[in-house]
């Protein structure tokens, strides 16, 4: 892989992490339609711990105090988030030890990948005209378990390339009454432990050989990116509604059967 690739992987991987829009589904594409090899889940997983380091970073003062709080006072407000979001993240764990061959294999066909963008968009869609226009508290320490646990299932289904996991947790907790900016915070919250499992469960499997430039660009890019990506998307749904990501979704499921249809 050239260090030109590795950097736009990871500028992808920023972009989709964090957009409702699916990373592992674009992380996938690229390659298939420059007619490249899949790069492999090992450098995918790389690139999700760019990301995961980026996410830590703009959210590093909700994770201290509920970090310090659920350690200490873990009856308190903040305190009881920190064991919300641990068991909330126990579907999408168990989804990834069962289903892992199936998410590097058959879950990476061109067509089920455009099914899932184009369906799960909407849902998105849905959600976001039900509930998104709401202004409410960002604060998500009140959130009730039963809200962040069901957030947590609807994580599990992000295993499938194309789902896209803040797209699916966003969805989720739209519909369970959640305005944007609450919905967004905490699919990024939830997002912190599962990338965490994922990254290190595969790192065990690098050798030295794989830490090249490459990588430290792919890196780099992605963790410069997914700063820049989380800062603006909760700019952005201040003021506007998820529909950009819902045309976009729907626009690159119609190109994939296309491209798959005239290259089969």
């Amino acid at each position: 892989m050239s260090i030109f690739d590795a950097i736009l992987l990871g500028l992808v991987q920023a972009l989709g992490e964090f957009l409702p829009i699916s990373s592992s589904a674009h992380l996938v594409l690229l390659p298939y339609f420059r007619g490249q090899v899949y790069q492999g889940l090992a450098f995918d997983v790389m690139l999700h711990a760019a990301t995961l380091l980026a996410v830590l970073i703009y959210f590093a003062n909700d994770w201290v105090v509920l970090i310090k709080n659920g350690l200490s006072k873990p009856k308190s407000k903040d305190g009881r988030m920190l064991w919300y979001l641990a068991a909330a993240t126990i579907p999408a764990g168990l989804a990834g030890v069962l289903f892992n061959d199936w998410a590097e294999n058959t879950f990476r066909n061109p067509l089920l990948i455009a099914a899932c963008l184009a369906g799960f968009a909407c849902l998105l869609w849905i959600a976001d005209k039900q509930t998104g226009a709401q202004k409410g508290d960002p604060d998500i320490f009140t959130v009730p378990f039963m809200t962040v646990f069901l957030v947590g299932c609807a994580q599990a289904l992000a295993i499938m390339p194309g789902v896209s996991r803040s797209g699916i947790t966003i969805t989720a907790a739209l519909f369970l009454g959640m305005s944007r900016q609450a919905s967004a915070r905490l699919s990024f919250l939830l997002s912190t432990p599962i990338i965490a499992g994922a990254a290190l469960l595969e790192v065990t499997k690098l050798s030295l050989a794989d830490f090249n430039a490459p990588l430290f660009w792919g890196f780099f890019s992605a963790f410069i990116g997914g700063l820049l990506v989380i800062g603006g998307l909760m700019k952005y749904i201040k003021t506007h509604s998820f529909n950009v990501f819902v045309y976009y979704r729907w626009l690159l499921a119609v190109v994939i059967v296309v491209f798959y249809l005239l290259h089969n």
